[in-house]
């Protein structure tokens, strides 16, 4: 068996890969039969761990743009309920693609819009994947919560409950594999929601053997109206109904306030932090130095390029440190180091894995290549990639194989994608824009 080295990385050294996992990490004596890739001066990481995503919304990127998160779904609820399987699997490469340049091994998509019930959209965003090379986890979202009942989304894109565990069941047992393709249960929000549909998917989830993630605590709005409807926070919903558990992960986490973060730490259920969509919808600033510091999984999302319209990960590396400084009026609680671990243990916590995430001998070879030509003169060469200009992958490798290779996706052409995109995209703009 042939093992790659990648020789000569300015941080951390040199990198072995040999049966897919991480053989050696430092300096590694050559070998006879070695294939040694040169990457002078780079930086090596792990691949990068994207909790949180909606790929179908690179379909609408630009919409809404002067609304909060209530009037920016009911824009768009009507818009994305025309979307067919075919559009959701172009966004979803495209989406991807975008994900793997910027160094993205594995990547979380939360996909809740359902039109007619038909399913096959979970077999189109597992196909991309496939296409792509990444590994994917494909939440099965739902909602059952429309708005003749109280909730916010119009009647015409929820489903009825037993239709969404039949269908939850099925897409568990056409892709799950358990590695590349996970399948996780996933209504959407406690304001689109039924409580019967909470606690009906948590009792499959954990029969099936499968992790929960649902949006919780994003808005103020949210809470308001959960203490309208329930008289309680958004998350004493969640923890009654057994939701703030260690094989949970919710999304956003803003407004959270100190007991509820110390009962996060203590239950190891993790966070999404989306830093750039919830700046762009004006939600609030999540509280990572606390939920960390308390013993929560935390990782990195994008969330959908609706409201992050950039849609790669690695920006998200520098927001978080941003917004994490601005937070606490501290330059020293949140350093580059604690970035880069959100975006790769942090998020692997948070998914439940325990293979990928980090950069040592045993873990799967997923590693990512960013070139330092424009770091030489930077003494600290993590802080010049945190900190530095957004950039892309030179190298990405997923179980010791190929992804993005010199700066070029392999398994898909990506101007193509998104010319397609792009002609998808317009069928769905006002007749006066087209």
């Amino acid at each position: 068996m042939t093992r790659l080295v990648l020789r000569g990385a300015r941080w951390p050294g040199d990198v072995a890969i040999e049966g897919g996992r991480i053989a050696a990490v430092g300096s590694v004596a050559s070998e006879p039969g070695d294939a040694v890739v040169r990457v002078d001066g780079d930086i090596v990481t792990a691949g990068l761990v994207n909790t949180h995503h909606h790929f179908f919304q690179w379909m609408t990127r630009g919409w809404a743009f002067d609304c909060t998160l209530f009037g920016w779904l009911t824009t768009l609820y009507p818009v994305w309920a025309r979307l067919t399987p075919e559009d959701v699997e172009t966004a979803s490469g495209v989406a991807m693609g975008e994900l793997a340049l910027t160094g993205c091994t594995t990547a979380a998509d939360h996909h809740y819009l359902v039109p007619g019930g038909d399913d096959s959209v979970f077999d189109a965003i597992a196909s991309a994947a496939r296409t792509i090379g990444i590994r994917a986890h494909i939440a099965r979202g739902s909602m059952d919560l429309g708005q003749r009942k109280g909730g916010l989304p119009p009647d015409s894109v929820v489903e009825d409950l037993d239709a969404i565990l039949a269908s939850t069941q099925a897409v568990h047992d056409r892709l799950h594999d358990g590695d590349r393709i996970v399948v996780t249960v996933a209504p959407c929000s406690p304001f689109t929601v039924t409580p019967e549909l909470m606690t009906s998917s948590a009792e499959l989830a954990r029969r099936l053997g499968l992790r929960l993630h649902t949006h919780l605590a994003e808005t103020l709005d949210e809470e308001r109206d959960c203490l309208e409807r329930f008289g309680r926070r958004p998350m004493q919903v969640l923890d009654d109904i057994g939701w703030i558990a260690p094989d949970v992960w919710v999304a956003h986490g803003i407004h959270f306030d100190d007991a509820e973060v110390r009962r996060l730490g203590e239950t190891g259920t993790g966070i999404a932090h989306c830093p750039s969509s919830n700046c762009r919808l004006g939600s609030g600033i999540a509280r990572v130095v606390d939920l960390t510091a308390a013993g929560a999984p935390v990782g990195l999302g994008v969330d959908g390029v609706a409201s992050n319209e950039i849609g790669g990960l690695f920006p998200e590396l520098r927001m978080a440190l941003f917004l994490a400084r601005q937070r606490d009026l501290s330059s020293t609680t949140f350093l580059p180091a604690d970035a880069l671990a959100l975006a790769t243990e942090g998020g692997a916590r948070c998914l439940g894995r325990d293979d990928i995430g980090r950069l040592e001998p045993g873990y799967r070879a997923d590693v990512v290549v960013w070139p330092g030509d424009d770091l030489a003169d930077v003494l600290d060469p993590l802080a010049g990639l945190v900190l530095g200009p957004e950039r892309y992958a030179r190298h990405v490798l997923v179980e010791g194989e190929y992804v993005v290779r010199d700066g070029r996706l392999l398994g898909a052409d990506m101007d193509a994608l998104r010319r397609d995109l792009a002609c998808r995209a317009r069928r769905l703009w006002p007749e006066d824009a087209r």
